[in-house]
């Protein structure tokens, strides 16, 4: 009963603040048409009042970002295109990191090395993992597999704690950097301000709870391999 306990709090500590992150995105996604200016109109009214007309607004398929060595704020088409407060939130979250990255502020620079870093490593770890069972199969040892198996969790593992270490990081982008920024200029309709507070803390969380997933895959690999 204990073990049960712990397990369903486990999964409940990695699935909660993906699902409340997704849920708080989709809530204030409608009505899609509650803003007269898109996500992509609002980054670049941000950059350009910021001094920032060197950096370019960009749609993108692969997440919600600001490429600190492109100097590209990227957004989804939702977001790039939407008029919701989803949206302008996110947008203004993106500017606050390329605002962090003008005024070199150190987690910001931090991060940037660091997930530099872990991208070759996560593909590392997610290699070590897939060969897993076959160097098990070859040399008949468990220590064998099992030596692969920690390599491949503190590699895949990396991601989550870069992305728990900054998260000092990311809350500035939103209460410091893009909050300041939507309500000297009045940006957002009367009584949407506590909204807004809602969508860039979970903007601040998002890559924590995505990376909180792969404890998942690697849970996922290690019940397979004790088969």
């Amino acid at each position: 009963m204990i073990y049960l306990i712990l397990v369903c709090f486990i999964v409940l500590l990695v699935v909660g603040p993906s699902y409340w992150v997704k849920h708080t995105m989709e809530k204030y996604s409608e009505p899609a048409d509650r803003y007269s200016f898109t996500g992509a109109q609002l980054a670049r009214d941000l950059l350009d009042q910021a001094n920032l007309q060197h950096i370019r607004v960009e749609v993108t398929e692969s997440g919600d970002h600001y490429d600190p060595l492109e100097k590209v704020v990227r957004l989804t088409r939702d977001k790039f295109n939407g008029r919701s407060l989803t949206a302008i939130a996110v947008a203004a979250h993106e500017v606050g990191h390329a605002i962090q990255d003008q005024d070199n502020y150190p987690l910001f620079a931090l991060r940037t090395r660091l997930v530099q870093w872990v991208a070759p490593v996560e593909k590392l770890g997610a290699g070590i993992l897939m060969l897993t069972p076959v160097i098990m199969t070859i040399l008949r040892s468990p220590a064998a597999g099992l030596l692969f198996l920690v390599g491949g969790i503190l590699t895949l593992g990396s991601a989550t704690l870069v992305h728990a270490l900054t998260l000092p990081m990311e809350l500035n982008a939103s209460f410091a950097r893009a909050l300041p920024m939507l309500e000297r200029k009045r940006y957002l309709i009367d009584g949407d301000l506590p909204h807004a507070r809602r969508l860039l803390n979970a903007a601040a969380w998002t890559y924590v709870a995505a990376s909180l997933m792969t404890l998942l895959n690697i849970a996922r690999w290690w019940a397979i391999l004790r088969r």
